[in-house]
């Protein structure tokens, strides 16, 4: 079946209006399938000033029509100049290679091995998990774009960027390899539990706890912004007396302040506010809050607060 001329010609403007153009599902903040968050991620990585892109959910008739346009059958497809580079894979392999880079024009990918610390404790227990999996394998060391760290053991990839520390190979991409410098490895038997954590000094400072009297005052001193994640109707029962911001028109408006804002989140009894404030937590907002037992636990501060 032949495209649809006047689909056509809105791909191509589309295409000639951008120099570069990711078709993909959902958004590059917001990915709604795992290839389309490796492809995005990756330009992302590459071009922090942005790029063009389109939800085809959002578009059945892009979502079609730009399969039939490039002769590829799925989805997320990157164009650069006009011409169809490929999926993930491609994406992928291509900026791995430092080909996808040349072809943007940008700067060879610095694969230099990051800058690790590991405690004896924990090369210990790697070393013995690595002899348990037999020959070949390494520890894999992932950090997504939020600086969530994963560890696990994989193949040796003689690709990967890697560093080896008395014996343990650690091996990342180049994509991650920056976001590992710093990062130290230790192996705990105490209170947090028995296991392998990653101190990463980029991630976010964790959610904090903060008591409704404590948010009421900052709140009132002009040094905190409330963010009540109720709905209206709910908020119509039981509302913070002091200032607050609501997510009923979303939450662009609270996502475009500065990072520095001291944000505390609200909601009835405390378990959706600590959702809405890891999720701030991940964009990179330094300071954040959620508010301990919401609002049931503020009529303690105010008795003629209802409870509901």
């Amino acid at each position: 079946m032949s495209l649809d001329p006047a689909l056509r010609s809105r791909i191509e403007t589309l295409l000639q209006s951008n120099r570069v153009v990711l078709f993909m599902k959902g958004a590059p903040d917001a990915p709604q399938c795992g290839f389309s968050a490796k492809a995005s991620g990756v330009l992302n990585a590459l071009l922090p000033q942005g790029y063009a892109h389109v939800n085809v959910l959002a578009d059945a008739e892009i979502r079609e029509g730009i399969k039939q346009y490039g002769n590829w059958p799925t989805i997320p497809q990157l164009y650069i100049d006009g011409e169809l580079v490929g999926g993930s894979d491609i994406v992928e392999q291509m900026a791995g290679s430092g080909e996808l880079h040349s072809v943007l024009g940008l700067p060879a990918p610095d694969r230099s091995p990051p800058q690790l610390t590991i405690s004896p404790a924990a090369l210990e227990m790697l070393r013995g998990a690595i002899a348990n999996a037999g020959d070949g394998y390494a520890v894999q060391l992932d950090i997504d774009a939020r600086h969530n760290a994963r560890l696990q053991l994989a193949p040796v990839d003689t690709n990967a960027v890697a560093v080896e520390i008395d014996g343990v190979r650690v091996q990342t991409d180049w994509l991650q390899a920056r976001r590992a410098d710093g990062i130290s490895i230790d192996w705990v038997d105490d209170e947090r539990g028995r296991g392998l954590v990653v101190h990463n000094p980029h991630a976010p400072p964790a959610v904090r706890a903060i008591t409704p009297a404590e948010a009421d005052a900052r709140v009132r001193a002009g040094t905190l912004r409330l963010v009540d994640v109720r709905p209206a109707d709910e908020r119509a029962m039981a509302a913070a007396p002091v200032a607050f911001d609501t997510m009923d028109a979303g939450t662009g408006a609270l996502e475009a302040l500065p990072k520095d804002t001291a944000l505390a989140f609200l909601c009835h009894h405390g378990g959706r506010s600590q959702q809405a404030a890891e999720h701030f937590r991940g964009l990179g907002f330094r300071e954040v809050y959620n508010v301990t037992g919401g609002i049931d636990a503020w009529a303690d501060v105010d008795p003629n607060l209802p409870r509901y």
